[in-house]
């Protein structure tokens, strides 16, 4: 029997493409739950502590925007420079990314740890606080150095077809903290500094082994070139901004939903849940991204073109079933999600009507991250900038603050506006990527 030859593609794109996202499912999942462990291990030390874990989490983020932006900007070119074969250019790319990562790893991780007590003695914080989140932060900048070379690393190994071998080093990883985690905590003198510590030598840990794996890729010059580098920050410099900016603008919505008059502790109780169901939801969408980012570069380094354009969509597709699917449990056992993350029944039922209208976007969402990643893979990561930022800061936060000041609809229409910038997000990705101006961007 003759096989199509359109239909024998599309398969051939799909098993590629589900071949680079499962890892990356993976991975993103063991990050999620490493994160989860940290927040229930502080929540058993005392409220002080847990807090102090997640106000240490906003700080840290600011340091991660360059590394991510950075990496982004290495994944468009390296997997290009692999697709096409060019053994020298990509050693030297690779030598200049883990190079310029630990260099900004000891001019964050040295000052930091010497200079950032000062800075959070300024904070108006608690003091009662300030005695937890001094030390922890010093250990955690101590060892910003190895977290950069991770993320760089697995940047690099996904990009030339072996996120595999990043998922080993993540298994490393999330295995090392999780169980130091449990041990350096409850069985050793370090207490609630065990928590900092098990991340960092995990960290570490995976660092070496993603040395062995790597030095099997430069088989060329391993030289550092500036020329390079500054194509990597060209790429990745938007998303820095665009991560940046996201942040700011989810503290901003929190403000926003604080000036409901009703309820309005248990609303941003709501909302913090809220967000935190999805964010399950959104590590495989970013997991797709990722995975879409590597595929596309990869096929328009080979300069095939019309590949990059159809594995695009089948990944996007693939990734908007799967989660599909995990919103429709999600909607089915809204009320018993609820229930497990708070005892209020205030909260419970504003968390479940968070879940009912905001669970209705997450196919647009999917669609919308999915198919940035594959306009990310090509270096155009200004246009993503462009469109995440309006979706966000002309869209959500302009009319949720109207509705809740102007209008006093309360935490519904907020709600609902989440959903509104989510369409518009992927409404106008979707536009961009078929007109294929991306297919053709030089980087």
């Amino acid at each position: 029997m003759v096989i199509d030859s359109t239909q024998y593609r599309i398969r051939y794109i799909l098993r590629h493409s589900w071949s680079i996202s499962w890892p990356m499912i993976i991975i993103m999942l063991m990050d999620f739950f490493v994160g989860i462990t940290d927040v229930y291990i502080a929540g058993k030390l005392g409220k002080e502590v847990q807090a102090s874990i997640g106000f240490i989490s906003q700080i840290y983020f600011v340091f991660m925007v360059i590394v991510n932006g950075i990496t982004v900007g290495a994944v468009s070119l390296i997997s290009r420079l692999f697709g096409a074969g060019k053994s020298d250019e990509l050693s030297q790319a690779v030598t200049t990314l883990l190079f310029s990562s630990i260099a900004a790893g000891v001019l964050i991780g040295v000052p930091g740890v010497l200079f950032s007590g000062y800075g959070i003695r300024l904070l108006n914080l608690p003091e009662s606080l300030k005695e937890y989140i001094i030390p922890l932060v010093k250990i955690y900048l101590g060892g910003v150095l190895f977290h950069y070379f991770l993320i760089t690393s697995n940047g690099v190994l996904r990009s030339c077809k072996m996120v595999k071998h990043s998922l080993k080093a993540m298994v490393v990883v999330c295995t090392t903290n999780i169980v130091l985690n449990f041990f350096l905590v409850f069985f050793t003198p370090f207490g609630f500094y065990g928590i900092v510590v098990s991340t960092v030598i995990s960290y570490a840990a995976g660092s070496f082994v993603n040395i062995f794996r790597i030095s099997n890729i430069c088989t060329g010059k391993k030289t550092f070139n500036i020329s390079l580098l500054k194509r990597m920050f060209k790429i990745g410099w938007p998303t820095g901004l665009q991560q940046m900016a996201w942040h700011i603008g989810g503290t901003v919505l929190f403000l926003i939903v604080s000036m409901i008059p009703e309820n309005t502790i248990a609303v941003i109780a709501a909302l913090t849940n809220g967000l935190k169901i999805e964010a399950a939801i959104y590590v495989i969408a970013y997991a797709f991204n990722s995975a879409n980012a590597v595929i596309i570069g990869n096929f328009l380094g080979e300069k095939r073109y019309k590949d990059a354009f159809k594995s695009g969509i089948v990944t996007g597709v693939l990734g908007v079933i799967i989660i599909s699917i995990q919103t429709v449990i999600v909607i089915l056992n809204a009320d018993w999600i609820a229930s497990i993350i708070s005892p209020n029944h205030i909260v419970i039922n504003e968390t479940m009507r968070y879940l009912y209208i905001n669970m209705l976007s997450e196919p647009f969402m999917a669609w919308a991250v999915i198919t940035s990643g594959a306009l990310l893979g090509s270096g155009d990561t200004k246009t993503v900038m462009k469109i995440v930022i309006s979706s966000q800061w002309l869209i959500r936060l302009p009319l949720a603050y109207l509705f809740v000041v102007h209008f006093n609809y309360g935490p519904t229409a907020v709600w609902w506006v989440m959903d509104l910038s989510i369409l518009v997000h992927a409404i106008f990705v979707s536009i961009r990527y078929f007109r294929k101006k991306w297919i053709y961007n030089n980087i």
